[in-house]
């Protein structure tokens, strides 16, 4: 049922020349240049820290499959945050917040959706291929060959972005009510959908589809793999040789807990049950905070990551005394 004072459909409710308003943290004036140069450092050494892993993987002539995959997530978090902060930023220097296009919300919904599931079909990837290289060690090298990473990495990024895209779709296709006004820093799913013009549930059945495909099937299957992993490490006799294997899988586990962890609790649940104080904060976290902290999980936790890393400073070392 149409809430009172919607515009119908056909009365500019989709229109592509209709405009959007972000509030972003409008009701925190007080802490708005602090807040602003906060984020601005950690958008500055998130950026670093991912093109320092991307340059390093990329000068790196031999590059096994894991280096490979963090390669591409580097890709995708510098992407990532390219398309939320920059807009959050400006909306801390205008007072009454920033507007934005019909057309740009889109085009800002579809590519986080996008670049968020290709992470969470990444994030399946990585764990077959830790599953590979402890199930199967002898044939790690045939099974996961170059071809093979490189359709997977083509896959994750095509089937992420054909979700996001219906999705999208199907969220601007929705009548708005006459406030256009989105009480977020960026054009979220459950922040537009706050001013769907409906009642009913019909509007979020696209939201849930999108939560299976991209969250609730990957992370079943990351599961299913850690499930294969922890049995066949059962059978390693000495704990040395079960604890060193297990090591590998540590960042690749503390990245899909923070990665699901977030994304479950900001998408799997009912629209009644919606926060806009609440869901900056946890947005807050899942784009700037944890794409802050996966480059120093895999630099800290990942052996092949650190050799790289020195790697590309011996070479500077040597350039700068040459």
């Amino acid at each position: 049922m149409p809430c009172e004072g919607c515009t119908e459909r056909d009365n500019k409710s989709s229109d592509p020349t209709m405009e959007f308003l972000l509030l972003g943290f409008s009701e925190l004036l007080c802490l708005r240049v602090l807040l602003f140069l906060i984020f601005l450092i950690v958008h500055l050494v998130t950026l670093a820290g991912n093109v320092m892993i991307f340059i390093a993987v990329v000068m790196e002539p031999s590059r096994p499959p894991m280096l490979f995959f963090l390669c591409q997530l580097s890709v995708i978090e510098l992407c990532y945050t390219l398309v939320i902060v920059p807009k959050a930023l400006l909306s801390l220097l205008v007072v009454d917040g920033s507007a934005i296009s019909f057309l740009g919300c889109a085009a800002q919904m579809h590519l986080f959706v996008a670049l968020g599931g290709a992470e969470c079909f990444l994030l399946v990837a990585m764990s077959y291929d830790r599953y590979v290289a402890i199930c199967q060690p002898l044939h790690y090298l045939a099974v996961m060959s170059e071809g093979l990473c490189l359709r997977l990495a083509v896959a994750c990024c095509l089937g992420g972005f054909a979700v996001a895209l219906g999705l999208t779709v199907a969220v601007f296709r929705l009548p708005f009510c006459r406030s256009h006004h989105i009480n977020h820093f960026f054009c979220d799913v459950p922040a537009v959908l706050h001013l769907a013009c409906t009642q009913s549930y019909t509007p979020e059945l696209p939201l849930l589809a999108a939560c299976v495909l991209l969250l609730l099937l990957p992370f079943l299957l990351i599961l299913t793999s850690y499930i294969c992993i922890a049995a066949a490490l059962l059978h390693v006799t000495p704990s040395v040789g079960r604890c060193k294997a297990f090591s590998t899988c540590i960042s690749h586990l503390v990245i899909t807990l923070l990665h699901y962890g977030c994304a479950t609790f900001m998408y799997i649940r009912p629209k009644s049950s919606y926060s806009p104080g609440r869901d900056k904060m946890v947005s807050l976290v899942y784009t700037n905070i944890t794409p802050l902290l996966y480059p120093f999980i895999y630099s800290l936790r990942n052996k092949e990551i650190r050799g790289v890393l020195r790697k590309m400073l011996r070479r500077k070392k040597t350039a700068q005394l040459n």
